[in-house]
């Protein structure tokens, strides 16, 4: 009986979750309401979706990113991302004027911070990830130092800058998951469902990944070329979702790590779920709390760092780097 119990523990977890989901979303698209509902579900819609868009790209890039790493506390933001992304912004600035962030447009911008982002994350992970060895102290040295670059320039940059064109620039730095572009959506989705149906054909390969490279090699998986094809994926992912709300470094580790210990299985086809509805749940939950009950007095972006920065110290107080 007890076997029978922990075997349908992530089933259990799923359901739960699936109707917390549900239930958050009910609620963000009809609390606190007024007007007609056409205009309502149709501009809360929007944003519901956005913000669900977001939480299953950070989700999804976090747990296939702890995959590849075969480490827990590893997330691509730990990586630099959002340094990065901060720098870019910065470029734009320094180089076009204040008036380029609204010059570009949402979608050249859009474009330009994912083909960056995209590019710098394949030179990096390739270089790190694909070697014979790998250890978990060169990846956050490397991770540290590139974040400290690019942070760096960035300040240097700023330093510079006209200060009406900072006060400009200052508004894109910080996420915000109450101001996503619902205006890039479509190719938001576009370019995630792109990435979804890429790592559909290959979730089958997920769980040998997480016996480490020799054994994965050893039952005949492709391990460069999966490898690489996921470090794509992940890296659109996180391109879109940071390029949506702005950099969020520890939402994804937040997520992932609560993920697990809920499901109690490490086989994705639960985990990935999981971490996707989690996600979800503190994504839209959380801004309908804030929104309806605290009249947008906090950022939720504030409390999530917070939490997944909180997450992070304990895993690796205790360890729990694999």
């Amino acid at each position: 009986m007890r076997e029978s119990a922990v075997m349908n523990r992530p089933r259990w977890v799923l359901l739960v979750l699936v109707l917390l989901a549900l239930g958050s979303a009910t609620l963000f698209l009809t609390l606190g309401a007024r007007g007609g509902w056409g205009f309502v579900l149709a501009f809360r819609g929007g944003r519901l979706l956005a913000l669900a868009t977001v939480a299953f790209a950070v989700a999804v890039s976090t747990i296939l990113f702890q995959t590849v790493t075969e480490n827990r506390i590893l997330t691509p933001s730990v990586m630099g991302f959002d340094a990065l992304f901060v720098l870019v912004q910065t470029a734009l600035v320094f180089a076009l004027g204040q008036g380029a962030l609204v010059s570009l447009g949402p979608i050249p911008r859009f474009a330009v911070n994912v083909a960056v982002m995209t590019g710098f994350s394949l030179l990096l992970f390739r270089w790190l990830f694909l070697r014979e060895t790998h250890s978990l102290h060169r990846l956050v040295l490397v991770g540290i130092v590139l974040g400290i670059l690019f942070r760096s320039l960035s300040n240097f940059l700023q330093r510079i800058l006209d200060p009406n064109a900072f006060q400009v620039l200052q508004d894109t730095l910080f996420a915000s998951f109450s101001r996503a572009d619902v205006g890039l959506l479509g190719v938001s989705l576009v370019l995630i469902a792109a990435a979804s149906l890429v790592l559909l054909r290959i979730g089958h390969r997920f769980d040998v990944l997480t016996l480490g490279r020799s054994h994965a090699i050893s039952l005949g998986l492709d391990h460069h070329r999966t490898v690489m094809t996921i470090l794509l994926c992940v890296s659109v992912l996180v391109a879109v979702s940071t390029a949506l709300v702005g950099p969020v470094t520890f939402f994804g580790l937040l997520v992932a790590s609560l993920a697990r210990a809920l499901v109690g299985d490490s086989r994705h086809r639960f985990v990935l779920p999981a971490a996707v509805l989690l996600a979800i749940v503190t994504l839209v939950g959380g801004q309908t709390i804030l929104e309806r009950v605290f009249r947008f007095d906090t950022a939720l972006s504030i409390i999530v760092e917070f939490l997944g920065g909180l997450v992070f110290l304990v895993l690796v107080l205790r360890g729990a780097a694999r």
